[in-house]
């Protein structure tokens, strides 16, 4: 049911085409994710999303547990009829959500109580309730539950988050090795520490099956510490399954993630500028709400084809996003998930020609960060 062949290495870089297949679809890496966190890509429709070229989503097991709640999304078949998305589905465990409640919640070993966000209501997940809950939403692809820590963190509550992070994905892993239908994830933390990342990864591997993802990293450390993680990570990696960079879809650190042998990855950030009148582009983002673009009757960006650009004007999205119409957010989102989807293209053409590191050079000459 689920497999990954390599299609192509560049032998430029070593980044590699892949080629998932799950239960619902067959994706092709490397991959950007649009995020649905409540079962939807805000301000998009299912349709729209397909046709900006997206191959997975992910949703959030966190906020689908508190509402609507499994017991709705189980009536309704599960996530994927729930929200009629036919292609894959990836869920985040929780985890990440959990931390970022720090004062809401305790996390023991055995697991995490928190206070829900919407009333106050206490909640107590433990590894096998997030697979439990995964479980019933159906996604092709479950993450383990983690412990996510903050980029400050000092060295032994990095590595107490690690020993819990690993002793979590054992128990995920027990509750789901017999699942043919979902695949789950295991994830490497170790916060900014090279040997807690290297022995997180030594330790994470023997409960890989189809992929692994990488955690803690785009919460507050600078680009090159992030970088420099993934550099201590690359001569770790399984060869012959995808890699997972969680949290991360500004364009530049995609290109940089690509060059460092990630696969696929994932963000709220495309969508959540977008509603604030911001549009990405290849030459960098550019904040339409600004006066600047008052008169300016060109596309957002010249030369693309989304939607968006087919048939309005910067003048126009920015007249929206300032009397704060609807649909000005929904043109953007569009642009936004569309140009991502786009510059991957570009990345695969460059790993199909093995010159990837050759285009990074390229993009960044015309990108303004």
């Amino acid at each position: 049911m689920f497999k990954y062949e390599i299609i192509k290495e560049c032998k430029q870089s070593g980044a590699r085409i892949g080629r998932l297949t799950t239960p619902h679809s067959v994706i092709e890496t490397p991959v950007f994710m649009p995020v649905g966190t409540m079962a939807s890509v805000k301000a998009l429709s299912p349709e729209e999303v397909k046709e900006t070229g997206a191959q997975i989503i992910l949703s959030n097991t966190y906020h689908l547990y508190l509402r609507p709640g499994t017991d709705i999304i189980a009536k309704a078949g599960g996530l994927h009829k729930f929200m009629n998305w036919d292609r894959s589905i990836l869920t985040d465990s929780g985890g990440f959500q959990i931390f970022s409640l720090s004062s809401m919640r305790k996390i023991t070993d055995d697991g995490c109580e928190f206070n829900s966000f919407i009333d106050g209501s206490k909640h107590y997940i433990t590894p096998e309730k997030s697979i439990e809950i995964q479980n019933i939403l159906g996604s092709d692809i479950m993450m383990a539950f983690d412990e996510c820590t903050a980029a400050d963190t000092d060295y032994k509550k990095s590595k107490d988050a690690m020993e819990r992070t690993i002793g979590w994905l054992k128990r995920c892993y027990e509750v789901s090795k017999d699942n043919e239908k979902q695949m789950l994830f295991p994830i490497v933390q170790g916060n900014m520490y090279k040997d807690l990342r290297i022995e997180s990864i030594e330790r994470t591997l023997e409960y890989a099956r189809c992929g692994i993802a990488i955690g803690g990293l785009s919460v507050g450390e600078p680009k090159p510490v992030m970088y420099e993680m993934l550099d201590t990570l690359r001569p770790y990696y399984p060869r012959e399954m995808p890699r997972y960079l969680m949290g991360v879809g500004s364009a530049d650190c995609l290109v940089e993630g690509v060059c460092r042998g990630i696969d696929m990855f994932d963000c709220v950030l495309p969508t959540r500028i977008a509603r604030n009148g911001t549009a990405m582009t290849m030459k960098g983002d550019i904040t339409i709400r600004n006066s600047i673009f008052k008169d300016d009757f060109g596309p957002v960006e010249e030369g693309c084809e989304c939607y968006c650009c087919r048939n309005y004007s910067r003048a126009y999205i920015r007249h929206l996003i300032n009397t704060d119409e609807i649909f000005g957010g929904r043109l953007l989102t569009i642009h936004n998930i569309h140009f991502l989807m786009r510059l991957m293209g570009k990345i695969k053409d460059a790993i199909n020609n093995d010159r990837l590191l050759d285009y990074r050079k390229e993009f960044f000459e015309n990108y303004n960060s």
